[in-house]
């Protein structure tokens, strides 16, 4: 499949981009900046100049499936998370419907499905984002996949996962590495398809995890 990945230029979206580049997959890294395009050029992986906060419908030219893994960062407002995370997100998703797009990927974040008054105050606004964001998409005909990792971590990848539903787990935490790579397997994996799945370190190979469902 062509991938658009929206969010490229974040950390789980450069391991993306990298592992696709590297299966049978075809990535085209979205980017806000032209800064940012010399640095998946220098790994021959096609990228495409786009704002969540203005018009993007080009970057879905030629494109089968999407990951959204873009974010406003822990360092904005509520003002930005809403501008990114809930109305860039679900501007995405319309298109990828306009577009008959075969997937769509959301990267989530554990917790979005929780009540409310579970959710930290001073993350409440991220997680209100979130949630509308899946809310919209699982309500669209597309064969979407949303993930839900843990605290996200920057060690190395350990490549063993739980994955479901629902999960009940003492560690909380999971390596970008290894969403990055739950990601790429997901992709064209119908076992993916029409399911929000909370996505933390385990026992299990990715691979055998996700083909399980």
């Amino acid at each position: 499949m062509k991938v658009l990945i929206i969010g490229a230029n974040g950390k789980i979206g450069q391991k993306l981009a990298k592992k696709l580049k590297s299966s049978n997959h075809h990535p085209v890294a979205m980017v806000r900046k032209k800064g940012q395009v010399s640095q998946f050029e220098t790994m021959n992986i096609d990228t495409v100049v786009a704002d969540l906060e203005s018009e993007f419908e080009h970057a879905y030219d030629g494109i089968n499936a999407v990951v959204f893994t873009a974010g406003s960062g822990g360092h904005t407002g509520p003002d930005k998370t809403h501008l990114v995370d809930r109305l860039g997100a679900k501007k995405a998703i319309d298109l990828a419907v306009k577009n008959n797009m075969d997937q769509f990927i959301m990267v989530s974040a554990l917790g979005a499905d929780y009540s409310p008054e579970k959710w930290p105050e001073s993350m409440k606004h991220y997680y209100e984002a979130k949630a509308d964001a899946d809310k919209h998409l699982m309500q669209t005909s597309l064969n979407y996949t949303i993930l839900k990792p843990g605290k996200l971590t920057d060690e190395d990848g350990s490549n063993n996962i739980l994955i479901g539903d629902e999960i009940d787990q003492t560690n909380r935490e999971i390596p970008r590495t290894d969403v990055a790579t739950v990601i790429e397997k997901s992709i064209g994996n119908a076992s993916t398809y029409k399911k929000s799945l909370e996505v933390l370190t385990g026992n299990t190979p990715i691979d055998q995890a996700i083909n399980s469902l």
